[in-house]
């Protein structure tokens, strides 16, 4: 009896957070000595792009190959330590341990680490910013395109009636082309976020990096 009363409790499969996994995502204080040119980056992705700062270096910390690939780059490099800056920002406690262990095995700077991590998002920025006016150019070209299918299909009603095969097979293709426009209009209205970004402060922080 008491088994099929708790027979639920078996179905449920909580997922298997440990301790240690739980105390990885505390959220800590780091603090970073960076270009401005960085810091107006991150806070580009953070305000801009819809990421928070802590998502954002969790990304970047999660990629253990790019950090040791960019931490060997590092050591090849005469780093400049002028005209920093320092800041602090919450991160996860994984995030911090990361960057550590591979500033440590790779006796590259953590704050270094951070700076070319930052600017290789710089490109994957400045590409978006051009696709997406990009595609308000070709939606304004498919809603003109789309009126004059409407166009077409009031023509064709006057022609042949709302009876015709012919004009049943153009009305279900205005149907999904409709539906196809509205969906092309959320995927700009999406990206609209990116047109807040200043382009001269794009190319600014472009150019000092």
């Amino acid at each position: 009896m008491g088994n099929r009363n708790n027979k639920w409790m078996v179905e449920i499969k909580l997922p298997d957070t440990s301790p240690a996994d739980l105390r990885a995502r505390q959220s800590v204080r780091a603090t970073f000595k960076l270009s401005s040119a960085c810091i107006d980056a991150i806070s580009i992705v953070s305000k801009h792009l819809g990421i928070k700062q802590k998502s954002l270096f969790d990304h970047l910390a999660e990629d253990v190959k790019a950090l040791q690939s960019i931490a060997r780059e590092v050591r090849k490099t005469k780093q400049r330590r002028d005209h920093l800056v320092q800041k602090t920002f919450v991160i996860s406690r994984r995030s911090l341990s990361s960057l550590d262990q591979v500033s440590k095995n790779y006796n590259a700077p953590r704050d270094s680490l951070v700076e070319y991590s930052v600017q290789r998002l710089l490109p994957l920025i400045e590409n978006e910013c051009r696709n997406q006016e990009k595609r308000k150019k070709l939606l304004t070209a498919v809603k003109k395109h789309f009126r004059s299918g409407a166009l077409l299909l009031e023509k064709g009603e006057e022609m042949l009636g709302d009876e015709d095969p012919l004009l049943a097979k153009l009305v279900s293709a205005m149907d999904a082309y409709r539906n196809a426009v509205m969906e092309m209009d959320d995927i700009v209205e999406h990206g609209r976020h990116i047109e807040m970004i200043d382009p001269e402060l794009l190319a600014q922080i472009l150019e000092g990096t």
